[in-house]
């Protein structure tokens, strides 16, 4: 097709790795242009392999593809200055919402995957060379994997395209899940077996790259969503389990792990704030991630230059944040019933620690808090404080209210103190005298309980965030690495395949692992987190699909995953018809689990047979 030669000759930045001993990330020298000579050399094999590691930089973590990834669900609904509102409504979904997106990444580095498969033959074997034939295998099935679950049938693309085709077709799914299969059997063999932080002469690939487990688990989850699929095999639910059980049993071999602390997992337990969580980052937990860095040589960040949406920068701190500079007025009241006004100067200023609010995203309280963190659920389990940043401490000096300011109804006077202060609070529950007073005593701050939430006002996801940056450069992007797969996951998954097989007891007892680490309090004593590790143990009798996908948004929630859970385990209607009906649920069609393909691909194939538009959709 005429998309390949422009990627093969003219569009596509090959990365060319250097110094690979000493850098977390893939070391990359950008060339002008892709071109057969360039994969003659080790440094090409590399550098078509670094080039595809910069492609997920400049898509995970960026604003209108992680859009894609948490609209649309049970979840999360607009907020207020939400873009690519159709990923959220389904109003109206069509070919043109995939333009630069998955299907055109996807292609653009299997082409370059497949060139270094190629030219790889021609060179004696070696550490550099067999680990990026590995790393090939690999990444083109984690690209096929993400095609096949978003669009079903596609093309499948096995040889390193160098001369224009205007004709494409697409293959069946179930020739799509067999080559993934192939592809990661070959990678979880020949794969360093642990992907060290930093690189080494005999791991070539540092900073979280893929590894062996990288590979097994991406091999699991294959198994398990081709078992759901109509390209299902029989033994694919007992594949999963055996991979699974693999991993959780030679965990330590391929240096995976979990936290004692579900919020260690986001580097919440550093001291200071502003320390490195590298540690965390790139520890046990995180199996698989995109990085990110200061260094503009490898994105495209610029010191103090402030974020872009489209950029290949990691911008996830942003993006379920609530404008709390404009709206934590200290004065705000009832307009009317459940609608809050804002009055009086506001306490809080944009800073580096409540980072820089985006609006694109909010928790559907209908559903976090009805079902998945419910008052029973946050009894035991810490995940939804963990999770959500409840609390905004004041941090604007010289806000003073008198008892006469106008719309305080507290009847009192006082000064806010800077970093001592509660300037709002968002409770999980109702708050009698909301927003000025807690029951009937005056709140110097305002309450926002569930009942006045909006898009406007609602707590923020706090997984992302990332205080290391200098106070001055507030608005620059974060640079902590995006978290792609992570090891508690894999019990989740087991659990999902046990579940498949009927083996409930079996479920039963991965969800516990994860359920009793949700239990983990570090201010309690030994014997407490004891008493509320076993009171978060469920029995087999609890184990149900809605159950797991619950499971999965106390653990997950806002991490980008939720619309491919709810697609592979075939839920997405019916979790959106009952917990987000009106947003999504209203426009929301079966055909609709799917993905259109994109109508520049439709497009561009004028010879032999059209290009076939997915069920449901208009060319």
């Amino acid at each position: 097709m005429k998309r390949y030669t422009k990627i093969c000759f003219a569009s596509l930045m090959a990365m060319v790795l250097m110094n690979l001993s000493c850098k977390k990330i893939l070391q990359e020298h950008p060339e002008s242009i892709i071109v057969p000579s360039i994969f003659t050399t080790e440094g090409g094999l590399e550098g078509g392999i670094g080039g595809v590691y910069n492609d997920l930089r400049s898509l995970w973590g960026t604003e209108g593809f992680t859009m894609q990834c948490l609209g649309g669900t049970d979840e999360i609904l607009e907020g207020a200055s939400a873009t690519s509102t159709d990923f959220y409504t389904y109003n109206p979904m069509t070919s043109a919402d995939e333009a630069n997106g998955w299907w055109d990444n996807a292609y653009t580095d299997i082409n370059t995957l497949n060139a270094v498969l190629q030219y790889a033959q021609q060179f004696p074997a070696d550490t550099i060379v067999d680990q990026c034939i590995a790393q090939a295998h690999f990444l083109r099935a984690f690209w096929y994997y993400y095609l096949v679950t978003n669009f079903g049938d596609v093309p499948l693309h096995m040889t390193y395209i160098t001369t224009p085709s205007l004709a494409d077709s697409r293959q069946p799914m179930a020739q799509v899940y067999d080559s993934i299969i192939s592809d990661l059997n070959y990678a979880a063999a020949q794969l360093q077996v642990v992907c060290p932080v930093s690189a080494t002469s005999q791991a070539p690939f540092g900073g979280k790259a893929a590894a062996q487990g990288v590979a097994l688990y991406l091999l699991g989850k294959t198994y398990l969503t081709r078992g759901w699929s109509s390209a299902a095999q029989p033994n694919d639910f007992q594949q999963a389990v055996t991979v699974f059980t693999n991993l959780i049993t030679n965990q330590t071999t391929y240096g995976f792990g979990l936290w004692q602390d579900y919020a260690d997992e986001f580097g919440e337990n550093v001291s200071p704030i502003t320390a490195s969580r590298a540690a965390y980052d790139y520890g046990k937990e995180n199996m698989f991630v995109s990085d990110h860095t200061n260094n503009a040589q490898y994105g495209q960040y610029v010191t103090g230059g402030g974020a872009a949406g489209g950029a290949s920068q990691n911008l996830l701190p942003w993006f379920q944040r609530w404008n709390y500079p404009t709206n934590s007025t200290i004065n705000a009241y009832l307009k009317s019933p459940g609608v809050l006004a804002n009055s009086g100067p506001s306490m809080m200023t944009r800073d580096v620690i409540n980072g820089r609010p985006f609006i694109r995203s909010m928790p559907n309280n209908t559903y976090i808090l009805g079902q998945a963190f419910s008052p029973a659920d946050q009894v035991y389990d810490t995940r939804y404080s963990k999770t959500f940043q409840t609390v905004f401490i004041a941090n604007t000096a010289n806000i003073s209210n008198t008892a006469g300011e106008a719309n305080n109804s507290r009847g009192i006077g006082y000064t806010m103190n800077v970093g001592v202060d509660t300037a709002v609070w968002f409770p999980p529950y109702e708050v009698a005298g909301a927003p000025q007073f807690n029951g009937t005593t005056p709140f110097h701050g305002i309450i926002i309980p569930p009942s006045l939430q909006t898009n406007n006002y609602y707590p923020a996801n706090r997984k992302f965030d990332d205080p290391s940056r200098p106070a001055a450069d507030f608005n620059d992007p974060s640079t902590r690495p995006v978290v792609i797969y992570r090891f508690s996951d894999v019990y989740l998954l087991l659990a999902e395949a046990y579940f498949k097989l009927g083996n409930l007891g079996a479920a039963m007892t991965n969800i516990n692992v994860i359920r009793e680490r949700a239990a983990y309090n570090r201010n309690n004593s030994d014997s407490l987190n004891q008493v509320a590790a076993a009171a978060m143990d469920i029995t087999q009798n609890q184990v149900t699909l809605d159950f797991i996908l619950d499971e999965r948004t106390r653990e997950f929630y806002g991490e980008g995953i939720r619309w491919f859970d709810l697609v592979r385990t075939q839920s997405l209607q019916e979790r959106i018809t009952n917990w987000n009906p009106v947003q999504a649920g209203a426009h929301f069609q079966s055909y609709m689990s799917l993905r259109p393909i994109p109508q520049n691909e439709i497009d561009a194939v004028t010879s032999g047979p059209a290009f076939p538009q997915n069920p449901g959709y208009a060319n």
